[in-house]
């Protein structure tokens, strides 16, 4: 059976440790890299939740997309939620591979597969940012149309969007937080900006830049990519159980009267 360090490798291979931003923090973050895998469960997250469901199925790995250790963590400890999870996969002898901004960054990744999703082509990668894809539709095609597409195909729970009076066709897409690049997609050309977790400020501005904006949330424009992962898994390592976890969004929408 595979080892943990041999399935870490064979990430590192389609998202280099190097396409990691300096601040992340990428690869094995729990557990022994020599301890063999027979099952792996792939989730964007690593949450309590996820972990029981781990245990459930047996796994001895989690790969996931977003770092269970991130900001600055001093102390493992039940005290708070990220050192009540370590101790939990420590405890159920479970390991943590995270892919986060290589895996946002490289090709194949988080953007080149948000951008397939829907349906863009000749997309590439706006170099100045290092995560934004742009690309375009087939035909322009109206706001709404384009939001409902978007909304299907990723499974979201509710979008939130800002119409500038344009029709949907030159589009850039940011799988997650990646508001700080709307300017870039403006400069790129762009009508229209797929991203997650944009400000009300930039909801307000959105018609006099000349921009359509559509949040369709975090989960759904970067969970996508585990379903990559699991594929990608499965072909490499066929002797070991993959599948994806049942971690799904968690912010719901209320709208009156619907």
């Amino acid at each position: 059976m595979p080892r943990v360090s041999e399935i870490e490798a064979a990430l590192f291979e389609i998202a280099p440790r190097e396409c990691a931003m300096e601040w992340d923090n990428v690869g094995l973050l729990v557990g022994k890299p020599g301890r063999e895998v027979r099952k792996a469960l792939v989730s964007l997250d690593i949450t309590e939740a996820v972990i029981e469901e781990a245990n459930r199925w047996g796994a001895d790995l989690i790969v996931a997309h977003h770092p269970i250790i991130f900001h600055g963590q001093k102390t493992v400890t039940n005290r708070d939620i990220v050192g009540n999870r370590v101790l939990q996969l420590v405890e159920s002898n479970i390991s943590a591979i995270c892919m986060h901004t290589n895996l946002d960054i490289t090709g194949g990744g988080v953007n080149d597969t948000l951008a397939e999703y829907l349906s863009l082509r000749d997309f590439y990668r706006l170099e100045d940012t290092g995560v934004i894809r742009v690309g375009t539709l087939d035909a322009p095609m109206p706001l709404r149309d384009f939001a409902a597409r978007v909304s299907e195909r990723l499974g979201c729970n509710g979008l939130r969007y800002a119409d500038a009076g344009r029709h949907v066709f030159r589009v850039a897409v940011g799988g997650g937080a990646c508001g700080e690049f709307e300017d870039a997609a403006i400069a790129a050309g762009c009508d229209t900006f797929v991203t997650a977790d944009l400000s009300y400020h930039q909801f307000l501005d959105a018609k006099e830049k000349g921009i359509n904006l559509i949040d369709a949330g975090h989960f759904p424009t970067e969970d996508p990519v585990c379903h990559e992962l699991v594929g990608y898994l499965r072909a490499r390592f066929p002797e070991i159980e993959i599948q994806k976890a049942s971690h799904r969004e968690v912010i719901q929408y209320y709208v009156e009267g619907v």
